[in-house]
């Protein structure tokens, strides 16, 4: 989220503004000729602030787009942010959220007020750019800008997405043609770009010219001359019609493009393309922070110079459109293991980023905390008009409600069965609505009971959670729910951030020995059930067991806080152990066979979730002791020492041989993350009865498809890296 104190300007704006300006803004605003700017609200050279009396929602939207962004995510009042200066300039602010500029809105007029800077408002932004929008600090009101643009089919289909048609403008309070005099391929490409595909193809304008020339048009542009490398029709050189919008375009017909989707948006494509890019941490399909794959090992790209036409041909590559945004300081979460790239250069034509200038780095030269990310155009499908939440509080929660269509061909909204439902469904829900990641995943709704919706539609729903709709989900094809009320219907509560738990591989790698530990010292540890099935039938407490040791550094690369899913008046007391255990399982430790069988387990409560260590300039905010919250913060690491109770995996039964050593964090998916693909680390494990060795530990997601499948062929492995 983005957080601006409102401060507004009108008519001639100076060049630098006052001393006491608001320190936000990073560009000053230049003169104008009566045109509202933001800086953030200046008006006859004087900046001011806008008092909270009536501020709503639908104001904070419109104080948001002016800026910049998509819209806004929530509003404050009382000064919050701290008192402005000088002149109040506007109160009793009243917009309907539709204005394209806040003095467009109604107040009392520009220095009417009887507010004290007690009262100043202020705006919380959804971090999340306009199409089109270039200066992150300043934008001008202007009725030219074009900003949305759509095809409209003239075959009528219900076929999502609509990938050929004529090209519209938004324009006032409808939609105005291109005249395609003089219109390009470079031209349509920016149009698909911009609509979410990758790629333009040949259009049949014979079609379409008998179709048109029985409507009638209001052409809006009349020449149109990109390069092709722009990521949106704004940034190409236009001419607008001055003069009467209807007027005809002479010689020429309504622009149309055909455009080509990416294989995600093609049903059964068939098309499995080796990608050596990757998009990882975004909620939405279609952002993430940018990795690649060099040498069979997948890092990331140091955001030094980073553009959006480099990030544009990431999105290409990728199969979606242009880029949106080119995203700097690790937006979308720090990645783990190496750095591949650092000042990528792309001119925006190249059909990988593999083919873009670039450097090879130094661990001098780059920290994850720069960690490049994009948001790419993506092809508008309809999903969310299917789904919808109701009860909640706020719109990020409330029962999950689906639109059905009957045998009669009516449509109406139902609901799904809790009985299965999970995190994982939770994350395509919410994706779906457009809502972000899932911060949990419901049963039970009773709570959110103020729907007339009663019948159940969807049941055995079994989501990866990859999916773009719930839709897309293993169900049942007809609806069997043990508990029909509606009371039992899923629900969800969604966020824009999530935590991503990551072990460090090499030093569980490091760390790890070999201990036969006497049986009189591990009856903490049986209590725990930490021990294989057979330690029950030992001769207590004479003997002993075989422990494989290591120490596990477990980091939260996310953008937030991970949290125990249950409060802490459930967490449970081990007298034994003295502490309390906040999550059932929160880590699995397995040796598995060459075929992946199962031989021998641990698993670990969580003895406690807390920041051990944080990176520079992060605080601790978690500490176990006197029964303190509990939780890794965003930045930070939790350390299990090798040499504390359960930190191992018990082998007093395993025969010599090669295996595959497998660590699992969360593993029930009991809290959201962003990313459940790297919380799997593997090593390969040799044991020769009397020492063991490991190589290769790795995360789940870190090698390619192929070096993969060679790590579990060959568990073995001890001399080579997989490569």
């Amino acid at each position: 989220m983005v957080i601006f104190c409102i401060t507004i300007c009108v008519a001639s704006c100076l060049d630098h503004g006052p001393d006491n300006a608001p320190t936000q803004g990073t560009t000053s605003p230049k003169p104008q000729n009566e045109r509202l700017q933001f800086r953030l609200v200046f008006y006859k050279g004087e900046w001011g602030t806008i008092c909270d009396d009536d501020f709503s929602l639908s104001n904070a939207n419109v104080l948001c787009r002016q800026l910049g962004f998509v819209s806004a995510t929530g509003w404050t009042h009382s000064a919050k942010y701290g008192k402005g200066q000088g002149k109040i300039w506007l109160d009793n602010v009243q917009c309907n959220g539709g204005e394209k500029s806040i003095d467009l809105c109604k107040s009392r007029g520009w220095g009417n007020s009887d507010c004290t800077h007690d009262e100043d408002a202020g705006v919380v932004c959804k971090d999340e750019r306009l199409p089109g929008f270039v200066d992150s600090n300043v934008i001008d009101v202007d009725e030219d800008r074009v900003e949305e643009v759509r095809l409209r089919s003239v075959v009528p289909t219900k076929k999502m997405p609509v990938t050929e048609g004529v090209v519209e403008i938004k324009y006032k309070d409808g939609w105005a043609q291109i005249c395609d005099v003089g219109w390009t391929p470079t031209n349509t490409r920016v149009i698909c770009g911009m609509l979410g595909f990758p790629h333009e193809r040949k259009v049949n304008k014979n079609f379409y010219k008998l179709n048109t020339e029985r409507q009638k048009h209001r052409y809006r542009l009349h020449s149109v001359a990109c390069v092709g490398t722009e990521v949106h029709l704004a940034a190409c050189p236009l001419e607008t019609n001055k003069g009467n919008a209807t007027e005809s375009c002479e010689g020429g017909m309504p622009a149309v493009v055909s455009c080509v989707p990416g294989p995600q948006y093609v049903h059964n494509s068939g098309l499995k393309k080796k990608n050596t890019v990757r998009l990882k941490g975004g909620a939405k399909l279609g952002e993430g922070r940018v990795e690649v794959l060099k040498n069979n090992e997948w890092g990331t790209v140091c955001d030094d110079r980073w553009t959006l036409l480099s990030a544009s041909v990431v999105c290409r590559e990728l199969g979606f459109g242009s880029a949106k945004e080119a995203l700097t300081g690790a937006r979308m979460g720090e990645g783990m293991g190496p750095i591949h790239m650092n000042e990528v250069q792309c001119l925006g034509t190249e059909k990988s980023m593999w083919n873009c200038g670039f450097k090879n780095i130094t661990s001098e030269d780059c920290q994850h905390v720069e960690d490049a990310a994009v948001r790419c155009n993506t092809p508008y499908m309809a999903l969310e008009n299917s789904i919808r939440l109701t009860g909640g509080r706020t719109r990020y929660e409330g029962r999950v409600e689906v639109l059905s269509t009957e045998a009669n061909g009516t449509r109406s909204w139902g609901l799904i069965c809790g009985g299965a439902w999970g995190t994982k469904e939770a994350m395509v829900a919410c994706r779906q609505l457009g809502l972000g990641y899932a911060n949990n995943g419901l049963q039970e709704t009773w709570y959110w009971d103020s729907s007339n919706v009663t019948e159940m539609v969807m049941s055995g729903v079994k989501c990866t959670g990859s999916e773009m709709s719930l839709s897309h989900c293993q169900h049942h094809k007809t609806v069997s729910c043990q508990k029909t009320a509606a009371k039992f219907s899923a629900g969800v509560i969604c966020s824009e951030t999530a935590s991503d738990l990551v072990l460090n591989a090499p030093l569980v790698q490091q760390s790890v020995y070999i201990e036969d530990r006497p049986l009189h010292m591990l009856y903490c540890a049986a209590e725990e059930n930490c021990l294989s099935k057979s330690a029950a039938s030992a001769n207590w407490p004479y003997g002993h067991r075989r422990l494989l040791r290591f120490s596990s550094q477990i980091h939260n690369i996310g953008r937030a806080d991970f949290r125990p899913k249950a409060g802490r008046h459930s967490w449970v007391w081990h007298a034994c152990h003295g502490h309390y255990h906040s999550m059932d399982i929160f880590t699995h430790y397995d040796l598995l066979s060459s075929n992946g069988t199962k031989v021998a387990e641990g698993h670990k409560a969580s003895f406690c979730l807390e920041d051990t260590e944080c990176h520079e300039g992060i605080s601790k905010r978690y500490e176990c002791a006197n029964f303190g919250e509990q939780g890794i913060t965003v930045g930070c690491w939790d350390l299990y020492r090798h040499d504390i109770d359960c930190q191992w995996i018990d082998i007093t039964d395993i025969k010599p041989g090669n295996y595959i050593l497998q660590i699992v964090i969360n593993p029930n998916f009991e809290v959201a993350e962003s990313d459940f693909t790297n919380n799997a680390m593997k090593c390969n494990c040799k044991y020769d009865g009397h020492r063991i060795w490991l190589h290769n530990c790795h995360m789940g997601d870190a090698f390619s498809e192929e070096a993969e499948r060679k790590f579990e062929k060959y568990p073995g492995q001890l001399n080579n890296q997989i490569s």
